[in-house]
C-alpha cells in the first residue's frame, strides 16, 4: 500500500512498493513481506488495477483542470470571520462567514457565504448575503439566492433563481461605476 504524506498538497500517484521504507526491515501483520518478483509483477499490475488512490484520481484530475490553489469548505463545516487570500478557487458546501478576494467563487446548494467577495466568476448554487463584486461572470443557477450589494460584469440567472439587493452592472467600485456608464 502506497503511503501518503500526512501534509496537505498535491501527491503524485506512484506505483506501489517504490518509496524507501522508514520502517525496521522486520515483518510486521500490518506490512506484509513482498520477495522481489512479486514486487516486479505487483508494480506492474497496480498501475493497471484500481487501488486505493483512486479515490484521490478524481480531484487530482479536478485540479490539473484549474490550476491554483483551492479551498474547499465541506458539508457541516462552519468558517467563521476569516479573511481568505491567494485563494483561486473557493468552493462551499457548508458555512462561509468571511471577507475574500479570490479568482473563483462556487456556493454548493446546501452551502451559504455571508460577508464580503471579490471574484472573478461566481457560481451560487446555494446562498450569499453581502457585498458581491464579480469582475467577469456572475451566475445564479436555479436553487441560487444572492442578496446585498452586488455589481458584476455579466451576469447569467437560470429560471428559479433568485437576486435581490442593490445589483448594479460594472464590477469597479461604485465611485468609478459612475463614469463608466455615463461613457456607455
Amino acid at each position: 500500500m502506497a503511503l501518503q504524506s500526512p501534509f496537505f498538497g498535491k501527491r503524485e500517484n506512484e506505483p506501489l512498493n517504490t518509496r524507501p521504507s522508514t520502517f525496521n526491515n522486520t515483518s510486521s501483520p500490518l506490512q506484509p513481506t513482498v520477495s522481489s518478483s512479486a514486487m516486479s509483477s505487483s508494480s506492474s499490475a497496480s498501475s493497471a488495477a484500481p487501488t486505493s488512490s483512486a479515490a484521490v484520481a478524481p480531484t487530482a484530475s479536478a485540479a490539473t483542470q484549474e490550476p491554483g490553489s483551492k479551498l474547499i469548505v465541506g458539508p457541516n463545516i462552519k468558517l467563521k470571520g476569516v479573511e481568505i487570500t491567494d485563494c483561486d478557487t473557493l468552493v462551499v458546501e457548508g458555512t462561509v462567514e468571511a471577507t475574500m478576494d479570490s479568482r473563483m467563487m462556487q456556493i454548493a446548494e446546501q452551502g451559504a457565504f455571508k460577508g464580503s467577495a471579490e471574484v472573478d466568476l461566481a457560481e451560487i448554487r446555494g446562498a450569499f448575503d453581502g457585498d458581491l463584486v464579480v469582475r467577469e461572470k456572475l451566475v445564479v443557477y436555479a436553487t441560487g439566492k444572492v442578496s446585498g450589494k452586488i455589481r458584476y460584469g455579466k451576469v447569467v440567472i437560470e429560471e428559479g433563481g433568485q437576486i435581490s439587493g442593490e445589483i448594479s452592472f460594472g464590477a469597479a467600485p461604485a465611485k468609478s461605476a459612475k463614469p463608466a456608464l455615463a461613457a456607455a
